[in-house]
């Protein structure tokens, strides 16, 4: 019997979940001192979840984030080995498009898009251009694929090890 749209996109989620949390190392984009923005809070997942991670964000020479400064990298084709990493974006979209093509150079393969962070030609850009794109409609909370959301989930899906800080 054939799959049903919700079946197929339910199975290329789970592809995409695999994916993104079988690179060793996550980079965000957005990253932020700032406790009450989503890069903050999305970093802070990261290294809640004992992931390593490194904060991008191209203004600030560091971030203090879980009472510990972390040196940031101003761009993916700055990270080391960029090909390593998967990619969670909280950025304006304008500022988006302009990453994705940076990350996509870099040949970063997996990239995380938190809601608000993409328009129409961000999302199709990711979905047409990387390994596996997480965004857009879908997740456990209401405004789309949210990593805070739906991390934890993903994490069991790609049978990734980690503990909670």
């Amino acid at each position: 019997m054939p799959q049903t749209r919700g079946q197929k996109r339910e199975a290329e989620m789970e592809a995409a979940f695999k994916t993104f949390f079988s690179s060793p190392r996550f980079a965000v984009a957005g990253a932020s001192s700032d406790s009450s923005k989503y890069g903050h809070k999305v970093f802070a997942w990261y290294l809640r979840h004992s992931l390593p991670a490194t904060p991008l964000n191209p203004r600030v020479p560091s971030v203090t984030i879980l009472s510990q400064s972390h040196p940031t990298v101003s761009s993916p084709s700055k990270l080391s080995n960029p090909s390593s990493y998967s990619l969670s974006v909280i950025t304006p979209p304008q500022a988006t498009k302009q990453l994705l093509k940076e990350a996509k150079e870099a040949g970063i393969p997996a990239v995380w898009l938190q809601p608000g962070s993409f328009d129409d030609e961000g999302l199709q850009y990711a979905r047409r251009e990387f390994k596996a794109a997480i965004a857009g409609d879908g997740g456990r909370g209401g405004e789309g694929w949210c990593v805070l959301v739906d991390g934890e989930e993903g994490l069991k899906v790609a049978g990734r090890e980690w503990s909670r800080l």
